[in-house]
């Protein structure tokens, strides 16, 4: 039987202003379709084929689907720290404490490092970082030197998580 994690969080991209972005997108896209296939009426100067209108829409549809999917697994262990970014990660990644030199939390700039938000490759020698939002993270800092932050909405709890395992990292 699995002990309990010390610590577990799940995270989703649920900012307000790229769901008003997804929406509004989509509420165009499906106004040329009602505009197009149902009234008959071409949509804009220049309208594509009907079956472009179609593919479109269900394109659009996808994408923000997809959107939703995306979920940041955090878990602390005994034995490490747990991550999957699903669903570009299928099995969850697990970060051994011995394969770690350093452990932190630490506030970070996700534009300036990585460009933004989501699975990032980082500029110069910041690593990588899995993100879904604020600026708040848990800094690894492998034995080969690689660094990788993973984002955190709750960073006192990882601190509490951490210092209760006494680590010698």
């Amino acid at each position: 039987m699995e002990k309990q994690p010390l610590f577990s969080e799940k995270q989703r991209f649920n900012q307000w202003w790229i769901w008003l972005i997804l929406l509004g997108t989509n509420g165009v896209f499906l106004y040329g379709w009602i505009q197009q296939i149902y009234l008959k009426i071409p949509f804009g100067d220049h309208p594509m084929s009907d079956l472009g209108v179609w593919i479109s829409v269900f394109a659009m549809f996808l994408f923000t689907l997809f959107m939703r999917l995306f979920c940041l697994e955090t878990s602390i262990h005994e034995d490490g720290i747990y991550v999957r970014f699903a669903p570009l990660q299928r099995k969850t990644r697990i970060y051994r404490w011995d394969m770690l030199d350093e452990i932190y939390v630490r506030k970070y700039s996700p534009l300036k490092e990585y460009g933004g938000w989501g699975y990032r490759v980082g500029f110069g020698n910041t690593g990588g970082a899995l993100n879904i939002s604020g600026d708040m993270g848990i800094q690894l800092i492998f034995k080969d030197k690689m660094p990788l932050l993973i984002g955190t909405q709750k960073p006192e709890e990882v601190e509490k998580a951490l210092a209760s395992l006494n680590l010698s990292i």
